[in-house]
């Protein structure tokens, strides 16, 4: 599966955004995944449904403030990002996986299919 991330750009802390990461296929069966790295940090989990609709699990940094969601017609996945704080910049990817399970939703070898990645920078 193919995976375009699109949607970031430059906000001040305190903006919105979203991002949308659209699939080359049927993404109800897959889990999906929105992952972030920082500037000389390791990739860290930011958000994902678990596959066949799964419900949806967040890193504690972003609880509250994210929301990710699905339009299965549309095979794309959007993370909506608001109270946005500085350090919350970096590069955002989304993965899917058709073997991922429950356990590894988290983790980023737990995934085959990663996307380009769209930067996302917030300004204090």
């Amino acid at each position: 599966v193919q995976l375009q991330a699109s949607g970031g750009g430059s906000v001040q802390a305190g903006d919105s955004l979203k991002l949308s990461c659209a699939a080359s296929r049927r993404i109800l069966p897959m889990a999906m995944a929105w992952f972030r790295q920082a500037a000389g940090k390791e990739r860290e989990f930011v958000a994902a449904f678990s596959r066949n609709n799964g419900k949806a699990t967040y890193a504690d940094s972003v609880k509250e403030r994210f929301t990710i969601s699905r339009d299965n017609a549309k095979n794309t996945v959007y993370l909506q990002m608001t109270s946005l704080k500085p350090e919350d910049t970096a590069v955002y990817y989304c993965a899917a996986d058709t073997s991922t399970i429950l356990s590894r939703v988290r983790q980023v070898d737990g995934y085959h299919n990663w996307g380009q990645g769209t930067q996302v920078t917030v300004s204090s």
